[in-house]
């Protein structure tokens, strides 16, 4: 039976084999010493036999998620959405086989926007534990940013009671507070501060442009992932020293909707959607 760097380097290739991009380990300590996650949220507290949480990512493709919001956005929001958490059930299950009782927690975790309404919080916060688990730093977004991918990822975990040599957390801040997810943001939900790199956030603006984005099966907004400038796969496309474009899109777009510098993305938003929903949104890009 695997264990210690055995056990880590084979739930490792079996995550990657499986389409995982990243795949970060944490012990349950980490959560007590940093003491920002209320108690009852930690994973000791949902799994006491808990030890340590492995946490597992795939990227979104950053010209995908440029196209926000569209039904080609939504598809790949969904489909990533789907693998993750088939992966974390399957490592899960892997992990049981190898006698390493484990407990799987997907992603999103919530049934209707009516729960969100009532109590707009996860059982368990995938943020912290990517930043526990060494995967990246959380930027003025309150989304984890990663240095490959920046915040355009989507996460899983798994709560393991086997002891798994951990990774050390990110050292280097990667947010550079440039602030254009706050300066972008449809509902202005982000508001940066001087004190601190992560800026306060309204959640039910961020809530109420979920709402909208559901009604027209364009969900989710996803602004303040695609205009974050950190992340090498803006090299992998050829997309580095864009925000101007970020930033004049919606006033551009507002006078002239065929704009030709936006017509990659505003092409993808035509279709797949009826008419009406398209001319309701044209107001939010």
């Amino acid at each position: 039976m695997p264990s210690g760097p055995e056990l880590k380097e084979d739930i490792t290739r079996f995550c990657k084999e499986r389409g995982a991009d990243l795949v970060g380990f944490a012990p349950v300590e980490r959560w007590d010493e940093d003491g920002i996650v209320p108690p009852a949220f930690r994973p000791r507290a949902l799994f006491p036999q808990a030890r340590t949480v492995i946490v597992i990512s795939m990227a979104m493709p950053l010209p995908v998620v440029e196209t926000t919001p569209s039904a080609l956005h939504k598809e790949l929001y969904d489909t990533t959405n789907r693998q993750l958490d088939d992966l974390a059930v399957a490592l899960t299950r892997h992990l049981n086989r190898l006698g390493r009782a484990s407990y799987p927690f997907t992603r999103d975790t919530y049934t209707s926007m009516r729960a969100l309404r009532e109590n707009n919080r996860a059982a368990f916060g995938h943020v912290p534990a990517a930043k526990y688990a060494g995967l990246g730093t959380i930027g003025m977004n309150q989304c984890i940013l990663t240095p490959g991918f920046g915040p355009r990822v989507r996460f899983v975990s798994v709560l393991t009671a086997a002891e798994i040599p951990p990774d050390p957390m990110q050292s280097r801040e990667l947010c550079i507070r440039c602030g254009l997810c706050a300066e972008c943001c449809p509902k202005s939900a982000i508001t940066p501060r001087e004190d601190r790199v992560i800026g306060d956030y309204d959640k039910t603006a961020c809530l109420e442009m979920h709402e909208e984005l559901v009604k027209r099966r364009v969900y989710p907004c996803g602004i303040c992932t695609k205009v974050c400038p950190v992340g090498k796969d803006r090299l992998l496309y050829r997309s580095k020293g864009i925000r101007k474009k970020y930033r004049e899109e919606r006033e551009t777009l507002a006078a002239n909707p065929d704009a030709p510098e936006y017509g990659s993305w505003t092409h993808v938003r035509k279709y797949g959607t009826p008419r009406k929903s398209r001319e309701k949104g044209k107001d939010q890009l």
